[in-house]
């Protein structure tokens, strides 16, 4: 937990972006995943954590913002409870530590907001992205379940967009904390990426680098050489040499800040020639897209240097061809990096994405594009001081897009398909840091992951 006023000031610069009514924040529950005693590991809802700071389940907070209170309520442990759990603290003990005077037990929320309606006050809550907060919700504001999440309230979006989007010294602290666990995880997974280990083998160990050091994997790890799923899950793979595994994962710190790092590399520990050079074509979109990083660009510009890159290696390596300015235009790069170029993170992986990415990654300024690919890139809006994002450009060999693509007739002018086709068993590479917006340009955070063809090999080597 940071200090205290950490919290208080947090909330007082709420009150500077919404301006009357109450704000409800709804922590999390706990869940179970096959019965009722058996459950999840509990993960304090990202909001209520930043708001309120107690990671504590079924607690809720409350803002208001015409009388400059802040309320916790939530129940006190009973015996039942001390029997297994050991002696735990009051509520009022936890809501002293985040600078809260106001409590109550949760029982008295559903007539605080009552008589706050009643008052004709406006009460605003957050977009629900679990079935017990839509459905709490649905209780104590009377609206029904299915029309919960369209009766959020926008002002409060964007007023928590405008103040978690900048990171505190604090938050960037944690960040690199859980930076530098990924190092442990990725240099491991490099060194243990050869022919006849099976990939869960590997995805078991790492995972197990996050829970020693930190806390849980910050989404659930994506490790395969079949790298052409961009979000492939699937651990069963016996690994082969002449295959590219692709390892995306991170963790988060005990205070709920991600990582989030991607490195391929070849199984067996040497690069082939063929490897080597798409590699090094994402390596080069990878390094550009860093160093365009400043206050004032929109990430949407970065996004398209890195496609003018992965075009431009392409055309060298001879699977696109044409005009460079033509095929971006064109949107050719998407039959390659059918994905956008990054999000920003912080305490979630893809930071306050539960709003809508059109309220996080897009402004009045920017909006969204809907041709395929550019449609997902989920940041296109113009950078800030102090945005923490990921650079992930990547490289992907999809059959059964290349397949499409080509039966459509598309890109013809930009593709060379015939010797794509001598690529279909390739699979994908992406490269993927995690950076911080500074006044003057960028930071990486962490500790340096090795990413060039020399510093993989070389740390794969350590494995043999």
């Amino acid at each position: 937990m940071f200090k205290k006023e950490v919290y208080s000031n947090r909330r007082n610069n709420l009150r500077n972006e919404v301006k009357s009514g109450i704000a409800l924040f709804l922590g999390n529950v706990d869940c179970a995943f096959n019965y009722p005693a058996n459950q999840y590991h509990f993960r304090q809802d990202s909001h209520f954590l930043y708001f309120f700071g107690l990671q504590n389940p079924g607690f809720a907070g409350v803002i208001d913002f015409d009388n400059n209170k802040d309320y916790i309520f939530g129940n006190d442990f009973d015996i039942d409870d001390i029997i297994w759990m050991g002696v735990q603290p009051k509520v009022v003990d936890l809501a002293a530590t985040v600078e809260i005077e106001n409590t109550a037990p949760f029982t008295d929320l559903a007539k605080f907001l009552a008589d706050a309606k009643s008052e004709g006050r406006e009460i605003h809550f957050l977009p629900p992205y679990r079935g017990e907060t839509t459905i709490e919700l649905s209780s104590l504001l009377g609206f029904a379940n299915a029309d919960v999440k369209a009766a959020a309230s926008v002002e409060l979006i964007k007023g928590v967009v405008k103040l978690k989007e900048i990171k505190s010294e604090e938050e960037i602290t944690e960040i690199e904390k859980a930076v530098d666990i990924a190092y442990e995880m990725h240099t491991t997974s490099m060194k243990m990426a050869m022919p006849g280990v099976v990939e869960q083998k590997i995805a078991g160990t790492i995972e197990g680098i996050s829970l020693a050091l930190g806390g849980p994997v910050s989404f659930p790890i994506i490790l395969s050489q079949d790298g052409q799923t961009l979000h492939n899950h699937n651990h069963g793979n016996t690994l082969e040499v002449g295959r590219m595994m692709v390892t995306d994962a991170g963790t988060e710190t005990q205070e709920c800040y991600s990582s989030d790092i991607t490195r391929t590399v070849p199984v067996g520990g040497k690069f082939n020639e063929r490897q080597a050079e798409i590699y090094q074509i994402v390596l080069d979109a990878n390094m550009a897209s860093i160093e365009a990083i400043k206050p004032g660009i929109k990430y949407r510009e970065i996004h398209f240097l890195a496609a003018r890159t992965i075009i431009e290696g392409l055309k060298k390596a001879g699977l696109m061809k044409g005009d460079t300015d033509a095929a971006l235009k064109a949107e050719a790069h998407t039959l390659f990096m059918p994905h956008g170029l990054g999000h920003q993170m912080g305490m979630d992986v893809h930071d306050m994405e539960g709003f809508g990415e059109d309220f996080v990654g897009y402004d009045e300024n920017t909006k969204r594009a809907t041709t395929f690919g550019t449609a997902y890139l989920r940041l296109g809006k113009e950078l800030k001081t102090g945005i923490v994002l990921t650079v992930e450009p990547g490289i992907y060999f999809i059959p059964d897009l290349i397949d499409q693509f080509r039966a459509e007739g598309k890109f013809m002018d930009f593709v060379n398909y015939d010797k794509l086709e001598t690529y279909k068993g390739f699979g994908g590479i992406r490269i993927e840091d995690d950076i911080l917006v500074t006044e003057t340009g960028y930071r990486v955070l962490g500790k340096p992951i090795p990413k060039t063809i020399e510093e993989v090999e070389a740390v794969m080597a350590e494995g043999k």
